[in-house]
């Protein structure tokens, strides 16, 4: 085998092993499991042995060359950041470099940077949850996260961005939902592996989030990952790098994103002390060792990649399972050529040192050699079996290969290289990600506790973490929940229309809305209920209102927030939050209004909130069907636009300002209802953007018969919206207790 060749192909074998996080051991398909099942926006993680791992990963001793402190590792992170571009741009070099090389490197690090750049920021995406949604410091959360998705806007998050790279280099044909990357072989497997712990330890946010926050504090001091800046020079106008950059604050902002995410920090540190600063730590070293160990990996790849052979030797491995299908016929110095690509799979050098010495192929002389011409030529054997980019890999190989004299070539045996980077040692150290795996495979959970009632249902699911028990609860809540609201819906009078029309929901919006208006003035006459009723009301109403907001909190996921239809709902729920402000905050405000009254509430997320006598227990129906279907985005998108849509138009016009008066005449703050009256405007506000979003979805669905279909779907959001006010009655009741003993799920 010639020398560079064997270089070559040991560095590939070498650096398919290799890139994981610090004294992770190597199953790289955990990592695209894990990766991919972690993307689910209604993913449910393990407890127990999972949580356990992780956390041993996480503290394992990583060096420390500052004083320990935040401010020494935030440096650290910084400098070698800055250490690590300089190093991939001398990769580049200049333009007088063999032909193709910057190509080659450009798309290697735009696809081994994929995995986390896809994703960047998604880690935050369930430490706001309706049980602390008016927690100051995860409204602070929350800002920065709204930031990374682009709040407001479609395809407009960091992920989306790079995903505009991959389009533009022609390498986004596998990378959109996110889940789809782990399919592409090009991508080495320890690419995956800090992503994947990531997106797993965002499904558990109680559990990690002091070490959620250290981690994003170091991708956010690193900044644009280092591989990239090889391809910001090659490239300086093929995207928007501002954006790319975790570190680079979005037009308009005020303080940098390191700054916002160091003061989410020290607000938790404050709060926790010892035990969130060493969260924090672990989560920041753990970070940054591995974000060393991959790019040290990456850039062996790109250095190996100067040398033809190593894209040829993994072009083979990619194609030697498929191939090795065929060609048993076809022999190469005496071996079916079907046995030299099974061979393969594992190590690419004999059969690239095979083809060079066959007749297919005419060293340096690609233009004559068979295996880039007939053979996959519209009459060939193997035509269309390589694509272009892979015809120019093979090109490149051989027009690499040292020419010969005629004649038979023997084959040569060359000493094993001593160079190419080594596969890490895992010191018997188990996989936190092949826990996951095992744990989901074998359904290894511990069931937990089904809720006695609604009381502790409303308390269980204050938290975005469940367990077996308590989601399939939810589920069946659901159901019977829709099961109800859809009983006797025919022979009702309903104020969504029968039929979708294509002019969408607008024109129908804009009637309701008058419809609204017309009514309050209807009633003006009506006396106003008495400040008893006002009070009691506004207490009965308080385990809704304090979970403003939750039917949506299934759409914080990255890649739902910033969708086609799911941008605006999570706009949406960002406006019920404040916008990361406490002032704007709907459920302290409520809280502020509840003062005036008297009343003196718990905490939303505890025991005692959920229990408290004053509530009735009618009060927790609806709330608990908010919480319940708000886990479910995906399953349940229809019946979830649908109740957006009458929630978001419910008081506009009419019943806000009647409640205005109301509160007013017994000297109460009007703000709560003011405030709705105004961001849930039916031209500009949540109701004009839950129409918009019904009419999204709508007109993406086939006009044609079927589950699935637009009928069928347009069916389902009409359930979803009644369900904000279904039947009372024993029939409508005794549906949703039939769904439940069947088992039935929409």
């Amino acid at each position: 085998m010639h020398s560079q060749q064997a270089a070559a192909t040991a560095t590939l074998s070498a650096e398919h092993g290799a890139g994981r996080p610090h004294g992770l051991p190597g199953d790289g398909g955990s990592a695209r499991t894990v990766y991919a099942y972690a993307t689910d926006p209604e993913a449910s993680l393990p407890e127990g042995r999972f949580v356990e791992e992780v956390r041993t990963e996480l503290r394992r001793p990583t060096p420390d060359t500052g004083d320990g402190s935040l401010d020494s590792l935030v440096r650290q992170a910084a400098d070698w950041a800055v250490g690590e571009r300089e190093r991939y741009l001398t990769l580049a070099g200049g333009e007088e470099g063999p032909e193709g090389h910057r190509e080659v490197l450009v798309r290697r690090a735009a696809l081994g940077c994929a995995p986390l750049a896809l994703l960047s920021g998604a880690w935050l995406q369930w430490l706001s949850a309706p049980g602390n949604a008016d927690d100051p410091l995860v409204l602070r959360i929350l800002a920065l996260y709204a930031s990374d998705v682009g709040a407001g806007h479609p395809a407009a998050s960091r992920g989306s961005a790079y995903l505009e790279l991959l389009r533009r280099l022609r390498l986004a044909e596998n990378a959109a939902p996110a889940a789809r990357l782990t399919g592409d072989q090009r991508i080495p497997d320890g690419a995956f592996r800090l992503p994947a712990l990531l997106l797993a330890m965002s499904r558990r946010p109680d559990d990690f989030r002091g070490e959620i926050l250290g981690a994003d504090l170091c991708l956010r001091a690193v900044g644009l990952l280092p591989a990239l800046e090889l391809v910001r020079e090659v490239l300086p106008t093929e995207t928007d790098w501002a954006t790319l950059d975790p570190a680079d604050r979005r037009e308009g902002e005020g303080p940098s994103p390191v700054e916002r995410c160091r003061a989410a920090v020290d607000a938790l540190v404050e709060r926790e002390g010892e035990r969130g600063a060493d969260a924090v730590h672990s989560g920041f070293r753990w970070m940054l060792a591995g974000l060393q160990d991959w790019s040290d990996a990456l850039h062996a790849e790109l250095v190996a990649a100067g040398d033809p052979a190593f894209d040829m030797a993994e072009l083979m491995r990619l194609r030697s399972r498929e191939g090795a299908v065929y060609h048993h016929q076809f022999l190469l110095e005496g071996k079916p050529l079907a046995r030299w690509l099974a061979e393969c799979r594992t190590d690419p050098g004999p059969l690239l040192d095979v083809l060079a010495r066959s007749r297919l192929v005419k060293p340096g002389r690609s233009g004559a050699s068979s295996l880039v011409r007939g053979l996959v030529g519209e009459r060939g054997p193997m035509f269309r079996v390589f694509s272009p980019e892979d015809l120019t890999v093979i090109r490149r190989w051989i027009d690499s290969l040292p020419a010969e004299p005629a004649g038979p070539r023997e084959p040569q045996t060359e000493p094993e290289p001593e160079q190419g980077p080594k596969k890490p040692s895992s010191g018997g150290t188990r996989d936190p990600l092949a826990a996951v795996v095992g744990a989901l495979r074998a359904g290894a959970r511990s069931p937990g506790r089904t809720p006695s009632g609604l009381r502790e249902a409303y308390h269980l699911l204050m938290n975005r973490t469940d367990t077996p028990a308590l989601r399939s609860w939810a589920m069946e809540y659901v159901a019977g929940w829709l099961a109800r609201s859809g009983h006797g819906m025919d022979r009702t009078a309903m104020p969504l229309p029968e039929r979708w029309g294509h002019e969408g929901l607008r024109p129908w919006l804009q009637a309701r809305h008058d419809q609204h208006g017309a009514e309050f003035e209807e009633n003006a006459a009506v006396p106003l209920p008495s400040k008893e009723a006002v009070v009691d009301d506004t207490v009965q109403t308080a385990p809704l209102t304090l979970i403003d907001g939750s039917w949506l909190q299934g759409f914080t996921d990255y890649e739902q927030a910033s969708s086609a239809i799911g941008h605006s709902l999570f706009e949406t729920y960002w406006d019920e939050l404040g916008n990361g402000e406490p002032h704007l905050n709907h459920p302290l405000i409520y809280r502020a209004v509840l003062k005036e009254m008297g009343v003196e509430l718990p905490p939303t997320a505890s025991a005692a909130f959920a229990q408290w006598p004053g509530f009735r227990e009618e009060s927790l129906e609806l709330p608990v069907y908010w919480l319940c279907v708000g886990r479910f985005p995906q399953t349940f998108l229809p019946e979830v636009l649908g109740l957006n849509l009458a929630m978001e138009l419910s008081g506009v016009g009419g019943t806000y300002r009647r409640a205005r008066l109301a509160l007013k005449s017994y000297g109460f703050s009007t703000r709560f209802v003011d405030i709705h009256n105004t961001i849930d405007n039916v031209a500009t506000g949540h109701s004009a953007w839950a129409a918009d979003a019904v009419d999204t979805l709508l007109a993406s669905l086939p006009d044609a018969p079927g589950p699935g279909a637009r009928a069928d779907v347009w069916g389902r959001v009409r359930v979803g919206y009644r369900s904000l006010n279904p039947p009372r009655t024993v029939g409508a009741r005794l549906a949703a207790r039939r769904t439940r003993f069947t088992g039935r799920r929409r």
